[in-house]
């Protein structure tokens, strides 16, 4: 009796049968762009083997002026046939079926060429596009249907066709961005003729015995985005066009509402898919911040869809459906949905990856190999870098001991899980305490490895971490002065207002944790109403007219740095964003370029740039110190200066910002060389 019923149970679409209900969402990582076709194959070949029905490939362009950017991965000539072909036969011997997506860009595409219904530039990009005329448009509905029949002939088991997240299609469907008066603009009915003409189009070409999945906007999170009977209008349309599944889309790109950011509560859009359950007949797949097979299976249990779609989670862990399926959910690896290897990679044109799984796009180069020799290995200091080098190690057939001053393992990813919209790390540090256990890593916890405690190890590992910056401040020893890592454990007693030295991602943070006294990411409709977000069958594309409503800050917090610019600004690219409106909201002053000249019983006294001009007080209660990390190489040093030969990762190495992408990357890789 398997955990997961409604999850694990056959999909039979008529002429194909899907092992489950998992899709593995659509994401662009980049690697068509490589060339390295083989590299391809073995990212999906990966994930077909770990059990998931059906998986999307990253957006196709149909043609060079619908690509995300120049040179955009494609399906245009009989060579991309060919090297598509590479993908299919991969994933098909692998007992995987896989789709391709065929993504038309229209405004979004970052090029001069770009094309739309209206010549309106997007908020996203510097090129205003190209209106189109009805030859034009012709042309891009001819392109996305012989894109769909070549991927047929690369040997895909379906497409999906993009229709949601504001793109080409999408850009049809609303006034917003459609100001044409001819027959594809002005009344919906004729709005909506460019998806349903593609759809009929789409399925004429290809038959019946393939998949098409239509992607749609089902709440678009932009001023006079699509009304709620518009979606149903569509989607019966599309239905009777010839789609064999309906797939969720949640908000458009310029969107300012978060859709799949950690701050955002599980499964914070299914109720969104399970309106549309039961005003057409095919399947409907629901997706956004679904990231566990328990949350999976409540969601079809409760009838919110027929599918639930999955994509950075098959990054962090390629065999989720598997482990699920053996009764090993626990050691899964999460998804905590920080963006930061995957969609900060993809939008600043880097290869894609995965904070916690680092061989997520590398598995052709990155590879966990038996050790031929097997060694006895000490890691000192159990964060997320000395984990991932314990754990890899111990995967390869060493002997690890992982020694920590601590009683509990973790490092600061236990600080990180106590700020509101950072829950989801509660769950990695639970993951990484049952990998431990499996792999039968040796637990020195609650004790300060000294040079004699590591005499005799064939290897080892200085993972120690950080220590905060001094920040010198005349003043920062008085009773009113605490650190962020008191704040964050509760050791500290913090007043009402605030004033935190240091903007950088610990700074808000710890801003965000004494703003607040409960976290909206874990209660839905607390965290609706925090970013306005409605019903669209009461207010026209989900967008509540009164805007975000947050609770009233519990503390009035002052955020200050030295730099002078935009507080925020080297915080993540995709969500980076989020924090800066989160705070907004919370009326959290943000100051840059000061000098920190004194503090005292009335607060921080500063002044601004080299003359040391507008002196001025920060009345507080309580001052956080949050100014920078430096490396603790205390032990490093000592065995260096020993002799000895030893690898320093992580924070011990590098202390910039915390960077646990950087840490569990490095730990991974010269645990797999050892």
């Amino acid at each position: 009796m398997t955990q997961y019923p409604h999850l694990l149970a056959p999909l039979d679409l008529g002429f194909t049968t899907l092992k489950n209900r998992v899709l593995m969402g659509s994401m662009h990582t980049g690697l068509e762009e490589t060339g390295d076709w083989n590299r391809v194959a073995a990212f999906y070949a990966t994930r077909a083997r770990g059990g998931v029905a059906l998986m999307v490939t990253g957006g196709m362009a149909p043609n060079p002026e619908g690509g995300v950017f120049p040179g955009a991965a494609g399906l245009y000539t009989d060579k991309d046939i060919a090297n598509h072909r590479i993908v299919t036969t991969r994933v098909h011997d692998a007992g995987g079926k896989i789709a391709m997506q065929i993504l038309h860009a229209g405004r979004y595409a970052y090029g001069p060429k770009c094309v739309a219904p209206s010549a309106i530039k997007s908020p996203i990009s510097p090129f205003a596009p190209q209106e189109l005329d009805e030859d034009g448009i012709e042309k891009q509905i001819s392109d996305i249907v012989t894109a769909a029949t070549r991927a047929r002939e690369a040997g895909y088991d379906g497409v999906e066709v993009m229709g949601s997240e504001g793109y080409f299609i999408n850009q049809f469907l609303v006034t917003h961005t459609n100001k044409r008066t001819d027959r594809w603009g002005g009344s919906y009915e004729n709005r909506m003729r460019l998806p349903v003409e593609i759809m009929r189009r789409v399925r004429a070409a290809v038959g019946l015995d393939f998949i098409v999945i239509y992607r749609l906007s089902m709440i678009d999170l932009i001023p006079n985005g699509s009304t709620w009977e518009e979606v149903v209008q569509l989607a019966k349309a599309i239905e009777e066009a010839g789609a064999t599944i309906l797939n969720t889309g949640i908000g458009w790109h310029e969107a300012r509402i978060p859709t799949i950011a950690t701050s955002v509560p599980r499964r914070a859009f299914a109720w969104v898919t399970q309106k549309l359950m039961g005003e057409v007949s095919i399947p409907i797949i629901t997706s956004n911040r679904i990231n566990t097979p328990d949350v999976a299976e409540q969601v079809l249990a409760e009838g919110c869809a027929n599918m639930v779609s999955m994509a950075r989670p098959f990054l962090a862990d390629p065999d989720f459906v598997a482990k699920a399926a053996a009764g090993k959910a626990a050691e899964i690896t999460p998804c905590i949905a920080c963006n930061q290897a995957c969609l900060d990679h993809t939008f600043s044109g880097k290869l894609s990856s995965c904070l916690v799984n680092p061989r997520a796009c590398h598995e052709t180069e990155l590879t966990i190999a038996p050790a031929t020799t097997c060694k006895t290995i000490a890691v000192i200091g159990a964060g997320p870098a000395g984990l991932s080098a314990a754990l890899t190690a111990a995967e390869r057939g060493h002997h690890v001991t992982l020694f920590d001053k601590s009683d509990r393992i973790g490092g600061q990813l236990n600080l990180a899980k106590q700020v509101p919209g950072k829950e989801e790390f509660w769950g990695l540090v639970d993951y990484y305490d049952t990998m431990v256990a499996k792999a039968g890593v040796t637990l020195a916890l609650g004790r300060v490895a000294t040079p004699d405690d590591l005499a005799g190890f064939d290897e080892i590992i200085i993972a120690t971490g950080v220590l905060p910056r001094d920040p010198a401040i005349p003043g920062q020893d008085g009773p009113n002065v605490v650190s962020y890592i008191d704040v964050l454990r509760g050791a500290a007693t913090v007043g009402d207002k605030v004033a935190i030295i240091g903007a950088g991602g610990i700074g808000f943070d710890v801003a965000e944790f004494l703003v607040t006294d409960h976290s909206p990411t874990d209660h839905l409709p607390d965290w609706l109403q925090e970013w306005g977000v409605g019903d669209p069958a009461e207010v026209r594309g989900g967008l509540r007219a009164e805007g975000p409503q947050p609770d009233a800050p519990v503390r009035q917090v002052t955020l200050l740095q030295r730099k002078a610019e935009k507080l925020g600004k080297r915080l993540g690219k995709t969500t980076g964003w989020i924090h800066r409106a989160g705070l907004q909201m919370k009326n959290v002053q943000m100051i840059g370029g000061v000098n920190y000249e004194k503090i005292d019983a009335a607060g921080l006294h500063i002044s601004h740039g080299a003359d040391r001009s507008d002196p001025k007080l920060i009345a507080a209660d309580t001052i956080v110190l949050c100014a920078g990390q430096l490396p603790e190489r205390g032990l490093a040093d000592q065995l260096i200066a020993a002799g000895q030969n030893v690898h320093v990762i992580g924070g011990a190495d590098v202390a910039a910002e915390l960077d646990a992408k950087r840490a569990i990357d490095q730990g991974t890789r010269l645990a797999a060389t050892l």
